[in-house]
């Protein structure tokens, strides 16, 4: 198949829309951020990267800490207006009815609204042109108790989330599998006549 060459640029997608709020619930900011991701599993590690022009790049860079809150297509038009809409200008929160709940270990609120929120804490930036990137130890999580199973499994799948491509939001697909399916050993079906022993 032919396939054209391009200069580098940042065309790496799917990636998730979050809104990332910070500040603390008295005074608080929410920013839409898609550049984030994990870094690590042990101790669970992330990142955001965010423009020094941003309102909330001083607040970040203040505070040391954060909430990753991940998003639904539900709340699509309120995630993008977070992102073309400045903290300076206008109070995020109230114009997209977003109710800020206290978190366990940082200031900085949660969105209610949204899912999941992952509490995070600074531990090192770094200048990356454009951005700053924030990187960040992820000291708590909190799950939306009507997406467990009876198990206390989160069942992602349900919680309609948005992914992010090239200037463009989209709704999440069906499940295709499970990480190790392409491994895994099938169960053998019995043979008819042939009893277990």
């Amino acid at each position: 198949m032919a396939k054209q060459h391009w200069k580098g640029s940042v065309l790496l997608a799917p990636v998730p829309p979050t809104l990332v709020s910070c500040g603390t619930m008295e005074s608080h900011n929410v920013l839409t951020v898609a550049w984030t991701g994990v870094l690590a599993t042990h101790p669970p590690m992330t990142y955001i990267s965010v423009r020094p022009t941003r309102h909330s790049y001083g607040i970040l860079m203040e505070q040391r800490e954060f909430v990753i809150n991940l998003t639904t297509s539900a709340m699509m038009k309120e995630t993008d207006f977070c992102g073309v809409r400045s903290g300076k200008d206008v109070d995020k929160f109230q114009v997209c009815h977003f109710t800020p709940e206290p978190a366990q270990t940082v200031q900085a609120p949660l969105i209610a609204e949204c899912p999941v929120n992952l509490e995070c804490k600074v531990t090192a930036t770094q200048e990356m042109g454009t951005h700053t990137v924030f990187f960040a130890e992820i000291t708590g999580v909190n799950v939306e108790e009507t997406y467990l199973d009876s198990k206390g499994k989160l069942n992602l799948q349900q919680c309609g989330l948005m992914a992010y491509a090239h200037g463009e939001y989209f709704a999440l697909g069906r499940k295709l599998g499970n990480f190790g399916d392409s491994v895994r050993k099938r169960k053998k079906k019995p043979q008819p006549g042939k009893k277990n022993s």
